[in-house]
């Protein structure tokens, strides 16, 4: 367990230092994203991990990252993230879900993504279910 939370604390080290290599050296070089809720976004590889990465240091360049709740069993990680800072164009940016990593060597090698921008409207629950079954 020791290795897999030091696993997650370089990682989360990493990107609030804004460390890019670093970073990017948490992952496998095989690594697979799947996001169960937008199929279409999962992707192979760590060079999307480096250019997704580029892309949101460069336009939330104050962007702070908090862990906020972590279990670990055995080489699978679940962690709850949640993710502020501001856009370069000035409006807010924030964050959460969670991230289900599975470990190989010392890296993520799989993960099933859910994390989502957070939705700052007042809209209600009754609202948000009429939505999604209206559509």
């Amino acid at each position: 367990m020791g290795d897999t939370r030091a696993w997650l604390d370089r990682l989360v080290r990493a990107t609030n230092d804004r460390d890019l290599d670093a970073l990017v050296a948490c992952f496998a070089a095989d690594y697979e994203n799947t996001t169960p809720a937008h199929p279409s976004r999962g992707f192979t590889g760590r060079d999307q991990v480096r250019r997704n990465w580029e892309q949101i240091f460069a336009f939330v360049p104050d962007l702070r990252t908090e862990v906020v709740a972590a279990v670990v069993d055995g080489s699978t990680v679940w962690s709850q993230w949640d993710m502020r800072g501001t856009r370069a164009d000035g409006s807010a940016h924030h964050v959460a879900g969670v991230i289900v990593f599975g470990l190989e060597a010392g890296a993520a090698r799989t993960a099933r993504f859910f994390l989502e921008p957070v939705d700052e409207t007042p809209d209600t629950v009754d609202d948000a279910v009429r939505t999604q079954v209206l559509r």
